[in-house]
């Protein structure tokens, strides 16, 4: 009898060790192996999403060549094309990365607390109390990053664009979640917080256009002078060096403004994108050659001045 109850005993301990072994501890293991499990396939996939994108997967490619050919400009091997999509692919793989994370963690912890039956109800009113505080001094933070987040989703710019974002215009360097990095005309880098960013005005997505705009004397011969503008769009479309910019026909039209002075006359010509600027360059050198030789004036900015004088007024010899 002295020696069974202890034996007894024993077998009975060890019972309910195994028994609270193969429960809460046991499935709380697993969960936490499942969620590293859940959250290591997560991140597979999403990197391999991105490197699909950023090697110009078949899907990308068959939609960058449909876009292409439908909007005549640039190809699937452009650098500054394969550049915005390299950006794109891995901020947003590195928002999705992040993303999955949390919620998995949040799931595994929330599943791991129901199996030990732990209450939650302090910690969760804690972190809410911590979380407002959070909120309130990172809201200009959180506004950053969604802002962030639309503009990347939404293509409203990319690394090589040419932009006017209000606080700042030149050309896109960097996009990030936070902040993105402007490099205007005199070299200066301007870090513009995306929250702050109301409008945005793209030169270059798409296409662009060049346009160039004359004056001419009031009394000077109109018809000559776009003759002389629509032979400078002919020349342009001959060059060799910037025909290939070119994606239509230039547009020349008089009379876009009429005062005393002179008489504005318009040349627009639709052209690649960021390729405005070179072709208009162009345009001015030869309507200057060209007006030079048909010896047509450009009007010159008049201006009267009316001076008086006081007039002496002799004494009456009488």
């Amino acid at each position: 009898m002295s020696t069974t109850a202890p034996i007894g005993e024993v077998a009975e301990d060890a019972g309910q060790w195994f028994d609270w072994i193969l429960g809460a501890p046991l499935q709380s293991i697993i969960a936490v192996l499942a969620g590293v499990l859940t959250l290591g396939i997560t991140r597979w996939l999403i990197s391999r999403g991105v490197r699909s994108v950023v090697a110009g997967g078949t899907t990308v490619r068959r939609h960058a060549r449909r876009l292409f050919m439908r909007t005549g400009v640039g190809s699937d091997s452009d650098p500054l094309v394969v550049s915005r999509r390299v950006q794109r692919a891995e901020t947003m793989g590195s928002v999705l990365r992040s993303t999955a994370a949390l919620v998995i963690g949040i799931v595994v912890v929330t599943v791991v607390a129901n199996i030990n039956s732990w209450d939650l109800a302090p910690v969760l009113a804690s972190a809410g109390v911590l979380g407002v505080a959070l909120g309130f001094g990172a809201q200009t933070l959180v506004k950053d990053f969604l802002a962030g987040l639309f503009m990347l989703i939404e293509d409203q710019y990319g690394v090589g664009d040419v932009v006017d974002l209000g606080a700042a215009t030149g050309s896109v360097e960097s996009i990030g979640l936070r902040v993105t990095q402007i490099r205007d005309l005199s070299g200066t880098l301007w870090y513009v917080r995306n929250g702050e960013v109301l409008r945005v005005g793209n030169m270059t997505q798409g296409w662009s256009r060049a346009r160039v705009e004359v004056l001419v004397p009031s009394d000077g011969d109109v018809d000559l002078a776009t003759e002389a503008l629509t032979a400078v769009a002919a020349d342009i479309a001959d060059d060799p060096e910037l025909a290939p910019h070119l994606l239509g026909d230039a547009e020349v039209t008089a009379f876009e403004d009429l005062s005393a002075e002179s008489i504005r006359l318009r040349l627009l010509i639709k052209v690649a994108p960021a390729q405005q600027w070179a072709v208009q360059r162009a345009l001015r050198g030869k309507i200057q050659q060209r007006f030079a030789e048909a010896g047509i004036p450009l009007a010159l900015p008049r201006r009267e001045v009316l001076v008086e004088r006081e007039r002496k007024v002799e004494p009456d010899a009488s």
